[in-house]
């Protein structure tokens, strides 16, 4: 009849295997052995070349969800009111909001619009406060102040999904 190929799977590694060196032991020592500190051989410090410098790694983007987060706390703690009043006010759980404030949780449009609503604010309000962060955020960490720009200016907000 026809021929049923074998029922296998493949595994296909998404990243290479780590390569870790075996740790050097002088072939004298058992493991679990220590010998005493005048006995132990000198170690030299790693060779290193002096005109090679570590590379620098790139400074990361702040997330959207801690900038938000920052307001959010911010907006709280200057009308004084604390997260249990603002969570009853938003009709959202206590811990849920305190997530949300430490940038661990991505909140919903709606979680955002209720707590900012709780705060006296409206959604626009929030979202342009965490722009102005955002700002002035990257701006400290780029020289010149600011990165990328043309010569038009826009002075507004601008989501992308």
């Amino acid at each position: 009849m026809s021929e049923q190929a074998p029922n296998e799977a493949r595994v296909i590694p998404l990243r290479p295997p780590a390569v870790r060196p075996p740790a050097a032991r002088p072939p004298d020592t058992r493991p679990g052995t220590t010998r005493p500190a005048s006995e132990r051989p000198a170690t030299a410090p790693p060779a290193t070349a002096p005109d090679t410098a570590p590379p620098r790694a790139a400074p990361k983007e702040p997330l959207w969800r801690d900038l938000v987060g920052d307001v959010l706390r911010r907006e709280r703690l200057a009308q004084e009111r604390t997260l249990k009043d603002v969570a009853d006010a938003a009709r959202i759980s206590m811990p849920y909001l305190s997530e949300v404030e430490r940038g661990r949780k991505e909140a919903s449009s709606e979680v955002l619009a209720a707590a900012a609503h709780a705060l006296g604010l409206g959604l626009g309000d929030l979202l342009s406060l965490a722009q102005g962060e955002l700002i002035r955020v990257t701006s400290r960490r780029v020289p010149g102040g600011s990165r990328g720009r043309t010569g038009a200016s826009y002075d507004g907000l601008c989501l992308a999904a």
